[in-house]
């Protein structure tokens, strides 16, 4: 199973997307290895795009990625963790969705395939990040 951040779907959905063919091809491979998954951050993310929740999710099922709830331990180490990073001087907006998605990964011990990964590298160590080499950064 693997968690699929926004930007890697945004990456596909919109055409001309420099990292398209990138995150079209790991999503692939990631979905030999299980299950593709979203939350609902995520959801909420990519729905901007869409003009109807039923359009999203006809893409989410012909593509074989679930939505999953996230469970209450995600949401409270996402919340416990935010608290750390604003501490430690980080801004306050913007930031919050990266949080949920780097917890969810964390607590169900999922990969997370991601182009953004300071935030979920500083904060969530665990989480085996599947992201471009900094070759094709």
């Amino acid at each position: 199973m693997t968690l699929v951040d926004s930007n890697i779907l945004l990456d596909v959905i919109t055409i001309g997307q420099r990292w398209a063919a990138w995150s079209e091809h790991q999503l692939e491979r990631a979905a030999l290895n299980g299950p593709l998954m979203i939350n609902d951050v995520i959801y909420a993310e990519v729905s901007a795009r869409y003009g109807t929740f039923e359009t999203l999710d006809a893409l989410l099922e012909e593509n074989g990625i679930l939505l999953t709830p996230m469970p209450r331990a995600a949401l409270f180490l996402a919340g416990k963790t935010f608290i750390r990073y604003r501490r430690a001087g980080g801004l306050r907006t913007g930031v919050l969705p990266d949080f949920f998605i780097g917890a969810h990964a964390a607590v169900e011990r999922i990969p997370l395939l991601t182009r953004d990964t300071h935030r979920y590298r500083t904060y969530f160590p665990t989480v085996i990040l599947i992201a471009p080499d900094k070759n094709e950064a």
